[in-house]
């Protein structure tokens, strides 16, 4: 098996050289903010984090818990972490997320919850990124659930070492994973080797929720080959695609697009036919971009598919020659998507908002 392969068999503790290299870039910024649930995961990155800090004071970390009052355990797992911070100098605060909670989709909803809470922590010490314990077999997980919601390449491209805060509140705050390589076995061992205790939070085994229920495939996978780091693997490879989708993006915006913006909001021309000989991947990519634009949200990719798909009669009609004229019935093309509308023209393709959109504009 390959060295890949094994990774996540490996359970030998961090090193003092390793938490270096994973921490090392983040030296020169004054504050961060670490998300620490009291599991083993994000136990083992604030333990590291203190590791790697040493005697310094700088930066300064504050490791935040958000209780989101779920079980009756969370408070007694935030006092045991803000306990640990204290003995290894870090500070600590406990974040709760307060109100009613949602009787389905409740654990998408303490997701928002627990990065509008860390944003707000991060917020009042002015610390720009918010470090979280993501490993390795989280970033497997993510691939095995993309996958099986049918997602397109930058799905499975998996969570990236860092991002953007996905709430509003975290505008100009990012999310940083220096764990996403490392398998869990590791960051347990490095716990065991300490004699660090940690929580155990139940929902994780829940099998009401989708991700417990891949991890309980994952043992199953793995005798078949497909492990923990081949996922990650993939998710790495399938992330060099994207990084090179991105750049001949770059290039085809340049060539076939016109921003414009009239009274009712944004329009894109598209020229049509640098648009139709535009590969499939990019066409629908660019189209995506700008109905999103007009429209004001993302569109879902089988959706956009679709669409593309049925845009191909009138784009194939105008990719005649001049003198041929196309006839109505296969060249006309005006439909609305995600509160945008496009037009297929000979010469253009008119993305702008939708006509129900602008009366409600104008309200």
């Amino acid at each position: 098996m390959s060295k890949n392969a094994s990774a996540a068999d490996d359970a030998s503790p961090i090193t003092a050289a390793e938490a270096n290299r994973l921490f090392g870039g983040l030296h020169h910024f004054p504050s961060l903010i670490l998300a620490v649930s009291g599991g083993p995961d994000s136990t083992a990155l604030m333990v590291l984090a203190a590791r790697w800090r040493g005697r310094a004071k700088s930066p300064r970390m504050v490791a935040v818990t958000v209780d989101h009052g779920l079980r009756k355990e969370s408070k007694r797992e935030a006092e045991a972490v803000e306990k640990l911070a204290h003995k290894l100098g870090i500070e600590h605060r406990t974040m709760e997320w307060t109100g009613r909670k949602p009787k389905t989709g409740v654990q998408e909803a303490a997701r928002l919850a627990r990065y509008r809470l860390l944003s707000q922590a991060a917020n009042e010490i002015d610390a720009r990124f918010v470090l979280t314990a993501h490993t390795l077999d989280d970033q497997a997980e993510t691939v095995l659930f993309r996958l099986a919601r049918g997602s397109g390449i930058r799905g499975l491209a998996g969570m990236g070492s860092s991002a953007g805060m996905p709430v509003k509140e975290g505008r100009g705050i990012e999310l940083v994973r220096p764990l996403l390589g490392i398998p869990k076995s590791r960051l347990i061992a490095t716990l065991k080797a300490a004699k660090i205790r940690y929580a155990d939070d139940p929902s994780n085994r829940d099998p009401r929720f989708t991700r417990p229920r891949l991890r309980e495939l994952m043992p199953v996978l793995a005798r078949e080959g497909l492990t923990a780091s081949r996922l990650a693997l993939l998710a790495r490879r399938v992330q060099r695609v994207e990084d090179t989708i991105f750049q001949v993006l770059a290039h085809a915006n340049t060539h076939v697009v016109i921003n414009k913006v009239s009274d009712d909001g944004p329009v894109t021309l598209l020229h049509t036919d640098v648009f139709s000989d535009l590969p499939h991947e990019i066409a629908i990519r660019v189209l995506g971009w700008t109905i999103a634009r007009a429209g004001g949200g993302q569109v879902e990719l089988g959706k956009l598919e679709a669409f593309h798909a049925a845009m191909h009669s009138s784009l194939d009609a105008y990719a005649l020659p001049a003198d041929v004229e196309p006839t109505l019935k296969f060249a006309k093309f005006r439909r609305t998507l995600a509160g945008a509308l496009v037009t297929v023209a000979r010469d253009k393709i008119t993305v702008e908002p939708a006509p129900a959109r602008r009366a409600g504009l104008r309200k």
